[in-house]
């Protein structure tokens, strides 16, 4: 008897023994108990993810002579006949090869027949996709309203070549990628069922090299087997799929966060004499910073990491030690290092000084500590600050004076909850009013009514003399003056000025300049704001000038602040 590789030996004949697809084996086991099976459906996914498995398992429990609670027995005869190839009930359809109109006008005179035995009649079309256009538009009528004795199943890896036609009368199930620790504990299992003595650190390494594919990783547990005659090891699994050590891989890393171009000379000569792919180390070190990116933002979320757990243990050990910028940095290195192998005409080379540029690279974080005396752990440096733009923190001091005193009158408590129904105190208006208080009083009255504020931050201030506040408006903006001496206009104004500045003030509009013959004098409040923009960013740029921080980078980069730009 010829030998049966161990995919077809383990293929999964139910179920439960479906590995990392618990989301449709669950749907399809509810829609077999609720009697809500589709007449089509289409599985789509990785290739080795099981979608033909799962539509023979589907197929042998619609046809099982004596299934339990939707659970295929695998001893009667159609189960058997399905599990063999051989069941004339079951018809499985190579799209690849019989993608003409003409095979799929035999299976739609085929599917008017009744089974030979049994309920259900069932098509298995694998790789769909294949298919024609004049093939997809012959399956279109009957795959929408098949006898009721039919079941079609569906089986792609592309299903974007699928017509919307025909993904529109099937129910679709996505096989995902199945997890890396459940990749490598079913190989544990099948090399305990074939008592194969197996390191874990192996059976990882072949699983991973499966990338989500069962079938692969399968295929590749097999080939490894075939080298050795004793225990399955690492070094083993490393030799023959051509793969880079585990531990060299993370002694490199550690050379490349630690900034240790001494000791990476001697990894390099390593790498040389075993001949190891420089594109699979790269590729390596990539996946590590990604892992410690996504660990040192959430320590906890080791369901996205396919690493065991020892290996995960170590890179939560190693990220206390560095920042999330030098991992960033590293990244874009490491990118840049991949996309340089790629069209070089010497790869060594290439790749050994893409790894000393790497450990010798300046850190990040010394930036932080040129100035004297700023610890790292500064919760805000000037740098920071600017960085952030300028802010303005207001601050309300809550007081509790003595009872009755410092309150008005009206405010005096003659019992205990007194104080709670208080009037609120009047503004009293100061002696004079500047430009900055203008300006004030314009921004607060376009926040609360955007339309008037445009109409007020135009006109220019004068001045204000006996708190009477004289306004004008410029040339271009002479209608104003008509506008504001309407009476609904000046209640409008002189509300705002009561109730930010206090009762007591008048104002005045004058004529526009141009009407009176003269020459402004005064700045209206968008340009005052202007100014104040413009002040402000020539304090910010000398605050940036004088700050030792900065002094010390332009010292040590030989460079100029060339723009600075206030972060969102």
């Amino acid at each position: 008897m010829s030998y049966q590789v161990i995919a077809r030996k383990y293929r999964p004949q139910s179920f439960d023994q479906m590995v990392g697809q618990n989301h449709i084996t669950q749907t399809i086991s509810n829609a077999l108990k609720n009697n809500r099976l589709p007449h089509a459906l289409l599985f789509t996914g990785l290739r080795g993810t099981g979608k033909t498995s799962s539509a023979r398992i589907l197929a042998k429990t619609l046809r099982c002579e004596n299934p339990v609670n939707f659970t295929p027995c695998n001893k009667c005869s159609n189960c058997m006949e399905i599990t063999a190839g051989r069941s004339v009930d079951v018809i499985e359809i190579d799209g690849a090869s019989n993608n003409g109109v003409d095979a799929i006008r035999d299976l739609r005179d085929n599917v008017m027949f009744a089974p030979s035995s049994g309920k259900y009649k069932i098509f298995i079309i694998d790789e769909v996709h294949m298919l024609s256009n004049s093939a997809f538009n012959a399956l279109l009528k009957t795959l929408e309203e098949p006898p009721a004795h039919v079941v079609f199943m569906l089986a792609t890896t592309e299903v974007h070549k699928i017509p919307q036609t025909i993904l529109s009368r099937c129910q679709r199930f996505d096989f995902r990628r199945i997890p890396l620790k459940q990749v490598a504990e079913h190989l544990q299992k099948i090399c305990e069922a074939e008592k194969i003595p197996a390191e874990a650190s192996a059976l990882w390494l072949i699983a991973k090299q499966g990338e989500g594919s069962m079938r692969d990783s399968l295929s590749l547990l097999d080939q490894v087997i075939s080298f050795t005659d004793a225990q399955l090891t690492e070094l083993q699994v490393i030799q023959v799929l051509g793969l880079t050590e585990r531990t060299l891989v993370f002694e490199v890393f550690d050379c490349l966060i630690g900034r240790k171009p001494a000791e990476l000379v001697k990894l390099l000569e390593r790498f040389s004499t075993s001949g190891q792919n420089p594109m699979l180390v790269l590729e390596d070190l990539s996946k590590l910073v990604r892992h410690s990116l996504l660990l040192k933002t959430d320590a906890t979320a080791t369901d996205m990491i396919d690493l065991p757990d020892d290996e995960i243990a170590t890179l939560i050990t190693k990220n206390s030690s560095h920042s999330y910028g030098e991992l960033h940095m590293l990244f874009d290195m490491l990118l840049k290092a991949m996309t340089d192998l790629k069209y070089s005409d010497d790869v060594q080379m290439v790749f050994e000084v893409a790894l000393l540029r790497m450990a010798q690279a300046p850190r990040l974080v010394d930036l932080q500590n040129f100035a004297a005396g700023v610890p790292v752990s500064a919760s805000a440096s000037p740098a920071h600050a600017v960085a952030n733009g300028a802010a303005t923190v207001k601050q309300t001091a809550v007081l509790s004076p003595k009872h009755g005193e410092g309150l008005a009158p009206h405010q005096q408590s003659v019992g205990p909850a007194a104080p709670q129904t208080s009037a609120p105190v009047k503004k009293s208006p100061p002696q004079t009013l500047d430009s900055e208080s203008w300006l004030g009083l314009v921004q607060k009255v376009k926040a609360k009514d955007a339309f008037f504020g445009a109409q007020v931050e135009n006109l220019l201030f004068l001045g204000c003399e006996n708190l009477k506040i004289t306004l004008q408006p410029p040339q271009s903006f002479a209608f104003l003056a008509s506008q504001l001496q309407t009476p609904e206009m000046r209640q409008k104004l002189q509300g705002f000025i009561d109730s930010e500045m206090g009762q007591g003030y008048t104002f005045e509009v004058l004529k526009s300049s141009a009407a009176a013959g003269s020459v402004a004098i005064g700045e209206s409040a968008s340009t005052l704001a202007q100014k104040k923009v413009v002040q402000a960013e020539e304090k910010l740029m000398e605050k940036w000038q004088t700050d030792p921080l900065i002094l010390k980078a332009k010292e040590v980069f030989k460079g100029e602040i060339k723009l600075i730009k206030k972060s969102e």
